[in-house]
């Protein structure tokens, strides 16, 4: 099925078989998209022509009076006909040319009992640039793919660190854990996501999730080790202080710039002198008493998205500068 953008007239193929954004991703289109799970709403578009289906019905991200206007979200919907779609189109990001690299394990570190770090080196004659926040596909067999943000700023590229959260009976977690070692060939598609890291002034306040660390990482480097004086808070939640598998470094980080601030949040331990206990973005609301004046970035489960979004504005931030990434486990 042929799909057409407007407002950009930009055309693609999408196969009846697929979700509209993969067709997309495949003709190397970075269109707006976060979970490709249904639940966030960030790829939602205004379908103005042609029709579409849901094979598992209407996904949770997008409710009947959104689908009765003309809505879709298109990390789920599929083309039953050609289409002319409306969207938000992010020049500076989808202008960046993605590319399908061979990309070798450099290094392994398990940095939780569940978590482990891989550095991936790319050819050496291949360019290849990205934005803090933004992730990679790992490619595997049957045209399937699965995401991780680079948790390193682009001004250290001589690697790519991903941070892989195992995901029992996952095909590529269960790898890694499992047979995979240093020396192994990948191939990654690259750079995606809307999520990035925008320069200013305005103090940053990162709220994390698990693994949703990883992209605030490379931001947090790339605020302290490239700018001068922006202010930088990191909120980072977890069940437990093992799932916490950089505590150490961001503690000492802290100790060393004054102008970065960490706060563990674990949801299945008591507080102590070390931590607070309870949800992150309760945490926010409870040591923030105004968040009028901060750029907000999110990253993590669909549980912690919708609740940033839901309740943060309601403490004074600016709807327009929460930036969010929902990490939901990939289609079977």
């Amino acid at each position: 099925m042929k799909v057409r953008l407007l407002p950009s007239g930009l055309e693609f193929h999408a196969q009846a078989d697929e979700p509209i954004l993969s067709g997309a991703l495949r003709e190397h289109l970075n269109l707006p998209h976060s979970c490709k799970g249904g639940s966030c709403g960030v790829c939602r578009v205004r379908v103005l022509r042609g029709r579409f289906e849901y094979p598992h019905g209407r996904p949770i991200g997008i409710d009947a009076a959104e689908e009765a206007d003309g809505h879709a979200l298109i990390c789920q919907a599929r083309a039953i006909e050609d289409l002319v779609i409306e969207i938000r189109e992010i020049r500076h990001v989808t202008d960046v040319a993605i590319r399908e690299l061979p990309a070798r394990v450099e290094r392994m570190q398990r940095l939780a009992p569940d978590v482990m770090a891989l550095w991936l080196r790319l050819p050496g004659v291949e360019p290849f640039t990205w934005q803090c926040g933004q992730y990679v596909d790992v490619m595997l067999s049957g045209d399937r793919r699965r995401s991780f943000s680079l948790a390193n700023p682009p001004h250290d590229s001589a690697l790519l660190e991903l941070h892989v959260r195992r995901n029992p009976g996952g095909e590529f977690s269960e790898r890694v854990f499992g047979d995979l070692k240093p020396g192994a060939l990948l191939r990654i598609e690259g750079p995606l996501g809307q999520f990035i890291y925008r320069p200013g002034e305005r103090p940053l306040l990162l709220i994390g999730g698990g693994t949703g660390y990883a992209p605030l990482k490379a931001m947090i480097r790339e605020v302290l080790e490239t700018e001068g004086r922006r202010d930088a808070m990191l909120f980072w939640g977890a069940r437990t202080s093992v799932d916490l598998y950089e505590d150490e470094w961001l503690r000492a980080l802290a100790a060393k710039h004054a102008r970065f601030h960490y706060a563990p949040v674990l949801s299945e331990q008591a507080a102590s002198e070390t931590h607070e206990s309870g949800l992150v973005h309760e945490a926010v609301l409870n040591r923030i008493a105004g968040l009028a004046g901060f750029d907000i970035y999110a990253a993590g489960p669909p549980a912690l998205i919708d609740a940033v979004r839901s309740t943060l504005p309601r403490q004074g931030a600016d709807p327009e500068r929460i930036y969010i990434d929902s990490f939901d486990y990939a289609p079977a």
